[in-house]
């Protein structure tokens, strides 16, 4: 078992796989990845999300140093986000979890059939 003795930083890892794990964390990191610079809208329409959920993740992702946030003081104001170079360096990770969803959605399905066909409703 581990303890703070045997693994005293697990703590740490935990809060930042939290972060960088979480659903919406990827999905913005995989946009950003993908398309650079985007306006708050922008990813908004592109994932689906509530603007609450957005801006609170979007908000944990620039603390933690993988997001950037670019305020332009025009008439309406314009907010920017694109990512960090330790964002950047977090792409290939992501990408790397991305193909595996992608790759695996069909064999995820059946499984999942199987699953519910055994236990019922």
């Amino acid at each position: 078992m581990l303890d703070e003795q045997g693994c005293p930083d697990c703590k740490r890892i935990n809060e930042v796989l939290s972060r960088v794990g979480d659903r919406w964390s990827v999905l913005i990191i995989i946009s950003l990845a993908q398309y650079g610079t985007l306006r708050f809208n922008e990813l908004k329409r592109n994932l689906g999300i509530s603007q609450r959920m957005l801006s609170l993740t979007l908000k944990e992702l620039e603390r933690d140093g993988l997001v950037n946030r670019t305020y332009h003081p025009t008439i309406p104001p314009k907010v920017e986000y694109n990512l960090t170079p330790l964002g950047e360096s977090f792409r290939q990770p992501v990408a790397a979890l991305g193909q595996w969803a992608l790759g695996n959605l069909s064999t995820i399905d059946a499984a999942r059939a199987t699953y519910d066909e055994a236990t019922g409703p």
